[in-house]
């Protein structure tokens, strides 16, 4: 029977915090919280010393139905409520084969790294949704250990769960992990063309495709090609998957 301990990994066992280490702390959840009152994503810290929640904001999209400081102190217990059966066992999986791909990180880059992935989640009445999850560290211990990260959940633009990426700040590869053969695979990350930056840009601001035509100096139909284009490079199959893609694996 799986337990809130499942989560936690034996590679990252954080006991006992230096002096210097807690120093890095400082005040540094009121910037949290101020990045939290200016967006509609949901966010949250986890301590790995305390094996829960430090910080839970009240954007609703994570709680189901409760408040931020139930969610908090209901911790990872949270998940077992609320995470879909199939998917539990896909977060065992990713939080495995996530500490290890970062054990075989060098320690100067590891603060570096980010991961991504989409799971289920059922809320209180019943409804199924689809998330994006990114992870990423905050703190390390001297050891290198993840003591504290946050984590920003948003909706996925994806149909399934899993789509487990890891990138690294400043680099144009990312790591995807293949669910099927059970190991991680490189790819480039995938890059805009101006003018396909251009369409997404314009199109977050509502623009239609008359609008964005006179400012980008083309014609209609000029648009229509590159957002075409723009659609078979991320695989979606309107302007709303592609808004939402972009911001979520930050092409713009």
């Amino acid at each position: 029977m799986n337990n809130i301990n499942d989560f936690f990994s034996s590679q990252n066992i954080v006991t006992n915090i230096s002096e210097n280490e807690h120093k890095q702390t400082a005040n540094y959840l009121e910037a949290i919280k101020a990045f939290a009152r200016t967006t509609y994503k949901s966010i949250y810290v986890i301590d790995y010393q305390k094996k829960g929640f430090e910080y839970v904001s009240e954007n609703p999209l994570f709680l189901c139905g409760h408040k931020a400081e139930e969610v908090k102190e209901m911790g990872y217990l949270f998940y077992f409520k609320y995470v879909i059966p199939e998917d539990i066992d896909l977060l065992l999986k990713i939080n495995t084969i996530g500490f290890d791909f970062y054990q075989k990180i060098p320690l100067n880059e590891r603060i570096y790294h980010s991961i991504s992935y989409d799971f289920h989640l059922k809320n209180q009445e019943g409804r199924t949704f689809l998330i994006n999850q990114k992870l990423t560290p905050i703190f390390l211990t001297d050891e290198g250990k993840i003591w504290k990260a946050i984590c920003i959940i948003s909706l996925s633009n994806e149909q399934n769960s899993g789509n487990i990426t890891i990138y690294k700040k400043g680099e144009n590869k990312i790591f995807k992990y293949d669910l099927i053969g059970n190991f991680w695979k490189t790819e480039e990350k995938i890059e805009l063309s101006n003018r396909e930056k251009e369409i997404l840009k314009f199109s977050v601001r509502g623009y239609t495709i008359n609008d964005m035509a006179d400012p980008m100096f083309v014609s209609p139909d000029t648009v229509k090609f590159h957002r075409r284009k723009l659609f078979e490079k991320l695989g979606v199959t309107n302007i709303s998957e592609a808004i939402v893609y972009a911001i979520n694996n930050k092409l713009i």
